[in-house]
């Protein structure tokens, strides 16, 4: 791992720029990389001490873990939209390794259920333990695939200008699937009354933090059908990601840094000129574009007299914060060959009832996790036991309500006292129980461990609620036409999940559509002939095998 970006400190950032990039999550980095490649000199700005967002890793006593990035569906496929996008960014050079054929298990008491690529594997593997549910299984494949593929038409509306684009809103529901702005729960009970593989079907409601009562059918479906057909790694670890797409902004006369902590957007005349930063530094710039979310950037970024001239307020409380969570980073003795780690991920449940396991947590937390994710990315990535012999990593994480940690808000990393830390140390031993009770032979082969409350995600990221998916993948947050890359303060513009979906793939689009709300109908041309146009360089590789 290397710290990606350069440390700001006064008179490292002199411009002239172009456009300045608040945050440097894969929305920001996409955005900057796209205009960099289209003449741009781009400033991206990130408060943490390496950029990358949830795509940065984090190392520890000899171990590494990849912090937000677990698996990234379709990139295996080198003519795919999303690793044509990955490929442009990076010039090609962020290589990517394919997960088993088996991507997650679903484990639901003592129940196991598979989903294995391709989606043929994936229903006729449920059809196994649902023989009586088999047209129920093909209809929803079918509905998934229907819904995943009206996403680009659901937000065609992004790249266009406000006005055009609230028109669009207006009918889009006429021409989209009814099924998409319906509940999860909704559509599925119209297709089976079997709880269990309604259950089994929304095992990966935690990949974008709603249950399916209270998901959007749209984000499930978009989420599901990104995986049918295997999921994947970036070679080497998900800092990765930004390492490779930095050269292609230096390129371009553009920096990316670190340290480099917004304290608020700069307004003249109605107009973003600019940011001023956390030490008092003004940087300018005609054009400003922020990837750190909407309640950020409308509710702390920019000023209050902006906030209230354009409503911000009452839209804000539109939307919700997204899933709190907390992760435990476990390091091992031992390869993961030698440990016996699977590359499939594991999702435990207590019961199919995802609704009432967590609403029964929230009301009293010593009842059962409703969900527990666990990972093992060193047996993922085809590097790792060159650059970390004889030693494996985990990660287990499981939802987890900011309020129970707020009484800690405001408290120093690492500094917050001895009621935190046996806090942690509680959930720290329910966690491990659960990854013992699924992999035994772990037992006795822990190095370090450290749990990341949602805290932690406050402190790193800045996220207030310590969420991980910017804003509630709701049908009303699906409805909103505030959340667009233009925004009424002339020469700001927005980009990040909280514009298209939560997860890597949604923010690499919302990149690329913020990208083009900010050249202009007259200019977007540019943008999509560069994109249709990249040519793979000399040495390019489509997929590193994973290890065996």
């Amino acid at each position: 791992m290397e710290r990606i970006g350069k440390r700001y400190r006064t008179g490292r950032a002199p411009g002239p720029w172009d456009v300045i990039v608040i945050g440097s999550g894969i929305g920001g980095l996409a955005s900057a990389a796209l205009l960099s490649k289209l003449g741009k000199r781009v400033c991206v700005l990130e408060q943490h001490y390496t950029a990358g967002g949830f795509s940065h890793t984090y190392e520890r006593d000899g171990f590494e873990w990849d912090v937000g990035i677990h698996y990234v569906g379709e990139t295996h496929k080198p003519w795919s939209q999303l690793r044509r996008l990955f490929d442009v960014i990076s010039d090609g050079q962020l290589q990517w390794a394919p997960m088993d054929p088996c991507y997650d298990r679903i484990i639901i008491g003592d129940k196991k259920f598979d989903f294995v690529a391709p989606k043929e594997k994936f229903a006729e593997e449920l059809n196994k333990h649902f023989p009586a549910e088999s047209e129920a299984i093909e209809t929803y494949v079918d509905l998934v695939y229907k819904s995943a593929r009206s996403v680009s038409k659901h937000f065609l509306g992004t790249a266009l200008p406000p006005a055009l684009a609230r028109g669009w809103a207006a009918v889009r529901e006429t021409v989209t699937p009814r099924e998409n702005l319906k509940t999860t729960r909704e559509v599925l009970e119209s297709l089976t009354q079997n709880q269990e593989l309604i259950g089994v079907l929304t095992g990966q409601w935690g990949d974008y933090g709603l249950p399916p009562a209270e998901s959007s059918f749209m984000m499930h479906a978009s989420l599901a059908k990104h995986y049918f057909a295997g999921g994947n790694v970036p070679v080497g670890g998900s800092w990765k990601i930004a390492a490779t797409i930095a050269p292609v902004i230096r390129a371009a006369g553009g920096e990316v840094y670190t340290y480099a902590k917004v304290k608020q957007i700069l307004v003249e005349g109605g107009r973003a000129v600019g940011v001023v930063m956390d030490n008092g530094d003004e940087l300018r710039a005609p054009k400003v574009m922020s990837a750190v979310g909407a309640r950020m950037t409308f509710g702390t970024l920019l000023p209050e007299a902006e906030r209230q001239r354009h409503g911000y307020v009452e839209k804000l409380a539109t939307v919700r914060a997204s899933a709190a969570t907390m992760t435990l980073f476990l390091g091992f003795t031992g390869s993961a060959r030698e440990l016996n780690l699977p590359k499939t991920n594991l999702w435990v449940y207590p019961s199919a009832d995802h609704e009432g396991n967590l609403a029964r947590f929230r009301a009293d937390p010593s009842q059962p996790l409703p969900l527990t994710y666990i990972s093992f990315p060193s047996a993922k990535d085809p590097e790792w036991d060159t650059h970390y012999p004889g030693k494996s990593t985990v990660q287990v994480i499981t939802v987890a309500p900011y309020e129970w940690f707020e009484q800690w808000r405001g408290t120093t990393w690492q500094q917050r006292g001895g009621d935190y830390d046996a806090l942690k140390q509680q959930y720290t031993d329910r966690m491990l129980a659960e990854l013992y009770r699924q992999m035994p032979q772990l037992q006795g082969k822990l190095a370090f461990g450290e749990l990341a409350t949602p805290l932690s995600t406050e402190w790193f990221h800045l996220y207030d609620r310590g969420e991980i998916y910017g804003l509630d993948h709701d049908a009303q947050r699906f409805r909103q036409t505030w959340l667009h890359p233009v925004t009424p303060v002339k020469g700001l513009y927005l980009t990040g999940q909280d514009v298209v979906t939560a997860g890597v793939g949604g923010a690499l689009y919302a990149g690329v559509l913020s990208t083009a709300a900010l050249l202009g109908m007259r200019r977007q041309g540019k943008l999509w002939k560069l994109i249709e146009g990249w040519k793979p360089p000399a040495g390019y590789v489509a997929t590193v095998p994973s290890p065996a």
